[in-house]
């Protein structure tokens, strides 16, 4: 546990301690930020059965030593299949391939913390939830999710959704439910809205029929049919509704440019939809997992409330307390935190 402590405190640090001109906003970032993101790459990367879903990755690995590489992509996500099956025959163990998936979301991490005004705050609000749980449990999704924040930086850098459909599209390579954030921003876009909107949905529809269109039986199968459902996941959805109302309520006082308060309030009211979902609908898992990919705008909004207190440093405190609070009550009251605690790294636990 004390790991987990140790890099929020090394981030929560440079909350509170940054001011203006932070270095993650240089283009030669500080050897300091660095070593940061290293640290979270090695946490991720080196972890030895830490997760819930630990078994099912080392089975997936496994199975990827014994076929080709056709058919091992059949059997779940093309993406993080063949990154199993090029590790295995480079001889390397699943550790490699935890490391290639840190590095991935590590990088859309802090890509998109870097365009905000308080980076640091900004990863501190992601390490309880989105880098312990989501990243250190949820191997392809994670990498997804990263892939995803990298598109949502380029957005807020002013790309425009056909090149965020292409981040999308990789994202889905690691996870197909990936698909589901495009749609989510097809009106958005303040430029050219109706021919972005066609390419936006003419990408999605192109998606759709390349990684769902086969597997929609067996998702519904598998998560409504079957009832499957997540321990946690009405906590998670709670998580989005905190930014989501704010950002209703007050995302023109954010500093916010109105192009990002569109895509972030597309994120809230999708984030209460999910809310009426979890209790109509008979599968907590199906919400949970795409509840999940509205998880960054805890990032965006929640630094950003520091800014509306007249002292600066209250606010990051107050930000930096609430974000303790999750990993407090998380590391010790949730039910599969003991897959978590302790934490073990490959060396020393293989």
């Amino acid at each position: 546990m004390l790991l987990y402590w140790l890099l929020f405190a090394l981030f929560a640090t440079g909350a509170i301690l940054s001011t203006g001109g932070d270095p993650f906003r240089s283009k030669r970032p500080s050897s300091l930020i660095l070593l940061a993101g290293i640290f979270i790459i090695i946490l991720i990367g080196l972890r030895y059965q830490v997760g819930a879903d630990w078994r099912s990755y080392e089975f997936m690995f496994s199975f990827a030593g014994y076929v080709d590489w056709g058919r091992v992509i059949e059997y779940g996500d093309p993406g993080y299949q063949t990154v199993n099956w090029l590790v295995q025959r480079a001889g390397f163990k699943i550790w490699l391939v935890n490391l290639i998936c840190a590095v991935i979301f590590t990088w859309g991490l802090l890509r998109l913390a870097r365009t905000q005004p308080m980076p640091w705050l900004a990863v501190t609000v992601a390490i309880p939830y989105l880098v312990i749980v989501v990243a250190m449990g949820y191997s392809r999704q994670a990498v997804a999710i990263g892939i995803i924040m990298a598109g949502l930086a380029a957005l807020a850098r002013g790309a425009s959704l056909v090149r965020f459909a292409i981040y999308v599209a990789a994202a889905a390579l690691f996870h197909k439910t990936a698909v589901v954030v495009l749609p989510l921003l097809i009106f958005t876009s303040e430029r050219n809205r109706f021919l972005n909107a066609l390419a936006a949905i003419a990408g999605f529809v192109l998606l759709y029929d390349v990684f769902l269109a086969e597997d929609v039986d067996k998702l519904v199968k598998n998560y409504v049919e079957a009832e499957y459902s997540s321990q946690g996941a009405a906590i998670r959805v709670a998580m989005n509704l905190v930014p989501a109302f704010i950002v209703l309520l007050r995302g023109r006082q954010l500093g916010l440019s109105s192009g990002e308060v569109r895509i972030w309030r597309a994120f809230a009211w999708t984030s209460i939809g999910l809310l009426v979902m979890l209790v109509l609908s008979p599968s907590s898992t199906a919400v949970d997992r795409i509840a999940l990919y509205m998880m960054p705008m805890q990032m965006i909004v929640l630094p950003r409330v520091a800014m509306l207190f007249q002292n600066p440093l209250v606010g990051r405190l107050v930000v930096v307390a609430y974000a303790a609070s999750i990993q407090f009550t998380w590391l010790n009251f949730a039910t599969h935190a003991t897959f978590w605690v302790p934490y073990h790294f490959f060396p020393f636990g293989d």
